[in-house]
């Protein structure tokens, strides 16, 4: 099976899994990432409190990229609603002018719909940087659903992946999905994920067509 991508594991629930140094995940990552084939590694940004990652990244991430030949790609982020419409911030880079500053770029789509991003002006912006792009549809509540893209939600899915054909997008397309609704029944976990490719799949053909 081809490999196109490995996430490092930068999330808070994860953040002891191959140790708590941010560098460090990178590193392993990387190495996983030659010994699988995988040409790209995402991470998350940095969180506010860590400077010390902060300054790496901007100083010397994209050198690191080069000189180890993987791609390591920053997605973006969302500011996380506790209450009414106001946002936190826990990513020191989350709007478009702080990852500016990045050569590699992941495109969260849902990411985007909880940042209030238009995902199709986000790619036109940023077309000759992005990587790769985590695909779901989101319900528009203010967070972060990774709803399956055959349901209904507020991304115009169908067209951006017509962006992406059209324009001879040369990264690749992950599902990032909340499969739990389906987790007890293999038949229908089987079927959702069948829909949500065939749909990318079709849009992408016809596109390119």
């Amino acid at each position: 099976m081809r490999i196109d991508a490995i996430h490092a594991p930068f999330l808070l629930v994860t953040r002891r899994v191959w140790g708590a140094e941010p560098t460090g995940k990178i590193y392993r990552a990387v190495h996983l990432a030659e010994e699988v084939g995988a040409p790209l590694v995402v991470i998350h940004p940095p969180y506010v409190w860590q400077v010390r990652f902060r300054r790496w990244a901007q100083e010397n991430l994209a050198e690191f990229s080069e000189r180890t030949g993987v791609t390591v790609a920053v997605e973006n982020m969302f500011p996380i609603r506790l209450r009414g419409d106001r946002g936190l911030r826990f990513h020191a880079s989350q709007d478009l002018e702080d990852i500016d500053r990045f050569p590699h770029l992941v495109l969260d789509t849902s990411h985007a719909a909880v940042s209030n991003l238009d995902i199709r002006e986000f790619y036109g912006q940023y077309r000759d940087r992005i990587r790769h792009v985590h695909l779901s549809n989101n319900a528009g509540k203010g967070w972060d659903s990774h709803l399956p893209v055959h349901q209904d939600g507020v991304l115009p899915l169908g067209e951006f992946l017509g962006d992406l054909a059209a324009d001879g997008f040369t990264g690749s397309v992950s599902l990032e999905l909340d499969l739990r609704p389906w987790m007890q029944d293999e038949d229908e976990l089987r079927g959702v994920l069948v829909q949500n490719r065939e749909f990318c799949e079709r849009r992408l053909s016809v596109a390119r067509a």
